[in-house]
């Protein structure tokens, strides 16, 4: 059964593209991203085993920092119950409840799959002596913690940003892949991740990160995306995944061939390694 399963309640009309910017933390690298609130491409797992390597009942979550923002509790539900057919435990998290420590703590709930339905943006690495941007890009994910300077001093800069949805909007905790590589506690066991957010595939080093943390797959956008695009892609993911019974790969492969590249702004699925 699910941790919590939301009311379903009439959808919300979705707004204009944001353009999330993030500042790096005590100026460390600048998260300066399109962030578009992007929601979704969920993802599911190989029923062959090339997702999840532990014993015991399947595991999956879904982090839903999007529901501060464009929720849409058709989308949590239905994935859920596409999960919780192909015999997962399902815990959901609403966007009060992704933190910098849920990220952190991540790696050690044994989960198959992780379904993060987040706002992410492009960033560049910042110079700490010069100031200068570095041009290595990187992908940073939101949090829905509001930001302090004075919060979280043990970690190293660069490890944490400033992010906004918009120029001026309320700023709150991003990730970058820093984060995961050295503050994500413990080693995902053949998790597949599926960021739903913009950008994800934009740079290949948040993903990477996650693969070098033990993930077996890292399934996301190539640009912004819209929270009703991948939505949908997310979906029909999971049917291919969990229903299908597809690889990685052939599932990503045929979802994106199906449902195309985001109308609006070309955004394609895509997954790491290559083909899954």
């Amino acid at each position: 059964m699910s941790r919590r399963r939301q009311k379903k309640r009439p959808q919300k009309a979705e707004p204009p593209p944001a353009r999330p910017s993030s500042r790096l933390r005590r100026a460390a690298l600048a998260v300066i991203g399109t962030a578009l609130l992007s929601a979704a491409l969920a993802a599911g797992l190989v029923l062959s085993g090339l997702v999840g390597g532990g014993s015991g009942p399947r595991k999956a979550a879904i982090v839903d920092q999007l529901s501060l923002t464009q929720p849409n509790p058709d989308f949590a539900a239905s994935a859920t119950n596409i999960l919780e057919q192909a015999g997962y435990a399902v815990d959901y998290f609403p966007g009060e409840q992704v933190t910098v420590d849920l990220y952190r703590n991540l790696p050690t709930e044994d989960y198959d799959l992780i379904i993060l339905r987040v706002h992410s943006g492009i960033s560049e690495e910042t110079d700490v002596t010069t100031g200068e941007k570095t041009k290595k890009e990187y992908v940073a994910l939101f949090t829905g913690e509001p930001y302090s300077e004075t919060k979280y001093p043990e970690e190293p800069i660069g490890r944490l940003g400033k992010a906004e949805y918009y120029e001026g909007a309320p700023p709150l905790f991003g990730v970058g892949p820093d984060f995961i590589t050295y503050s994500m506690r413990g080693s995902f066991d053949k998790t597949l991740i599926v960021l739903m957010g913009c950008d994800g595939l934009r740079s290949p080093r948040t993903g990477q990160a996650f693969l070098d943390k033990g993930a077996s797959a890292f399934v996301s956008w190539s640009r912004s995306v819209s929270a009703t695009h991948t939505d949908a892609a997310t979906l029909r993911l999971l049917e291919k995944l969990l229903i299908e019974g597809l690889p990685v790969g052939d599932a990503v492969a045929q979802t994106a061939a199906e449902v195309g590249p985001d109308p609006s702004h070309g955004a394609e699925l895509r997954v790491l390694p290559d083909g899954g």
